[in-house]
């Protein structure tokens, strides 16, 4: 099953979410949740503390995320795993804070393995990489470029099929793996860390 998630970081853009509603159900990450209502988007239900809605307004449709360890769209990805979500497309997340942008890619980390999740900007996609999901396996038009950051220390990182490849090397988080490029075949991402891939559009 796929689930769409809606922060509450700027509003992205309709023909952005369009397409990834099809066979998708629609969630709000807080604020998230009335930024979606608010742009004509039904909203299947909200998650989080609440404290950046009304929860009057959501009853019947609002699930309480109070664990104040994590955030809430880390709670929200693992809640979405329970009730049986494979694929997460998570929109909204561009603009704001920057504790809040960095909060999301940690979100990344915090989010159980078995989920594939799929970040959408403005600008491209970031896609979450789990050692304990196997190869990334990608399909990028010949010459667009792509980014490989590693969340957490690695000891072994390969790219096989880009211009500039890794080989089992280790990896931290750098700006090695900035730029990297598309020759128009298969490229496959490994490491026994996580990482995140970021496909420019």
């Amino acid at each position: 099953m796929r689930a769409v998630l809606w922060c509450n970081g700027e509003t992205p853009a309709r023909e952005l979410v369009t397409p990834l509603l099809e066979d998708a159900e629609l969630f709000g990450v807080d604020g998230g949740a009335a930024k979606a209502a608010a742009a004509g988007f039904e909203v299947a239900e909200v998650f989080g503390d609440l404290d950046s809605v009304d929860p009057a307004e959501w009853k019947g449709r609002s699930t309480v995320l109070s664990d104040d360890s994590a955030s809430d769209l880390a709670k929200s990805l693992s809640l979405l795993q329970t009730r049986g979500f494979t694929e997460i497309d998570i929109v909204g997340i561009d603009g704001g804070c920057p504790d809040h942008i960095l909060g999301t890619w940690a979100a990344l980390t915090e989010a159980p393995a078995g989920l594939d999740i799929r970040l959408h900007h403005a600008g491209g996609i970031t896609i979450r990489a789990h050692p304990q999901d196997g190869a990334l396996e990608l399909i990028i038009p010949k010459g667009d470029e792509f980014s490989v950051f590693a969340l957490e220390s690695c000891q072994i990182v390969s790219i096989e099929g880009a211009r500039w490849n890794l080989s089992a090397e280790p990896l931290t988080f750098s700006t090695r793996g900035l730029h990297n490029q598309s020759l128009g075949q298969p490229i496959s991402i490994h490491a026994d860390g996580i990482l995140a891939v970021i496909i420019h559009n």
